[in-house]
């Protein structure tokens, strides 16, 4: 939003009644390393339904921008005042800007409660594999998650309920779709604005900090196992997948690479030892290339059948980039395989796997 934006949603924003409290949407357990932290959905603070449904990007995004609201910093910090500022900003963006919901995927009020923005935004973070493509960033909309915080950080310090919010919600959203913590970014990094304010963009590497120590303080896993493209035995593919060291980003010495194909899977199988019936998380590695797939199939073979994810090969290579947690049976078995059956032009990548519990 523009700074302009941000002041008239304000002078909405005070006209509002305090609505329904409405229904929590919140965490029972950690997910993983990682809690989710209580997050209030769409439904629980009365969202309008998009005007026309909201759109899936198929892929993970690989950055955080924080915003400011450049509304009041009010003392209000209750919830049902966070419900209607989350209704404020949706009205706005609806009725003023034209969009079809809520600009950004989450808002966090001062009183450090966190809000689900966009529909399905919560959803499918807790899924781990794509996200929904909010109107937050300019030309980082398509890579990003956007956070609004609530108040204006030109001159003022944030509260320290807001920024501890900022730091569990962040951590989250890594820890989902494991963006490093350097990835976190104002956003006066892409467009010509002040958000989120001297103060806030001043202590985003406090935050980053803070992030990267949650991200850090994983346990060590119970399992792990990496087969790669070289390892005797575990890896099997047919020979129509060459074998490049074209990028540094590979892992090892090399990787496979084949051309789409629309008639058959032709599948790169990667095979592991599973020592017991369990949810796992999977983990692949590919070197990222402008030119490589968009929509590479990759199948993991779960307990309630195989699921396939699509990943965009052309950005986020050379780490690992988690593909979600699966219930995998005991057993010695191919558990994943990368597909050439895709009608995205680019070459199709099968590296290395990663499996851990």
């Amino acid at each position: 939003m523009s700074e302009l934006s941000r002041r008239n949603l304000m002078r909405g924003a005070v006209m509002l009644g305090v609505g329904s409290a409405g229904l929590l949407t919140t965490s029972t357990s950690a997910l993983g390393a990682v809690p989710e932290p209580t997050i209030h959905g769409t439904g629980a603070w009365g969202a309008r339904p998009p005007s026309s449904p909201v759109q899936l990007t198929g892929y993970r995004p690989n950055k955080v921008v924080i915003h400011h609201t450049a509304t009041a910093n009010t003392t209000d910090y209750s919830l049902s005042h966070a419900y209607a500022l989350a209704r404020s900003i949706q009205n706005w963006h609806m009725d003023n800007n034209g969009w079809i919901d809520s600009g950004q995927q989450f808002t966090i009020t001062r009183g450090g409660h966190i809000l689900e923005g966009r529909h399905r935004s919560l959803e499918t973070i807790r899924v781990g594999t794509q996200f929904v493509l909010g109107v937050h960033a300019g030309s980082a909309n398509s890579s990003s998650i956007g956070i609004e915080n609530e108040g204006n950080y030109v001159s003022a310090t944030p509260p320290s309920t807001l920024i501890n919010s900022i730091v569990n919600q962040v951590a989250y959203i890594c820890f989902k779709y494991g963006i490093p913590s350097s990835q976190i970014y104002g956003h006066r990094d892409f467009m010509s604005t002040a958000c989120p304010g001297d103060v806030l963009y001043r202590m985003l590497p406090e935050i980053r900090t803070k992030v990267a120590e949650k991200l850090n303080s994983t346990p060590p896993p119970t399992f792990e196992a990496i087969v790669d493209n070289t390892t005797a035995g575990r890896f099997t593919a047919s020979a129509n997948w060459g074998v490049s060291s074209y990028s540094t980003q590979r892992y090892g010495a090399d990787y496979r690479y084949a051309n789409p194909y629309t008639v058959a899977s032709d599948a790169a199988w990667y095979k592991f030892n599973i020592p017991t019936t369990a949810t796992y998380a999977v983990d692949i590695w590919y070197p990222a290339v402008s030119g490589y797939n968009t929509s590479t199939p990759v199948t993991i073979v779960t307990t309630s059948g195989n699921q396939s994810i699509r990943v965009n090969q052309s950005i986020n290579g050379g780490r690992w980039v988690n593909l979600g947690s699966f219930g995998l049976a005991a057993g010695d078995y191919d558990v994943v395989a990368v597909s050439r059956w895709t009608s995205t032009t680019g070459y199709v990548i099968a590296d290395a796997v990663r499996i851990r519990r």
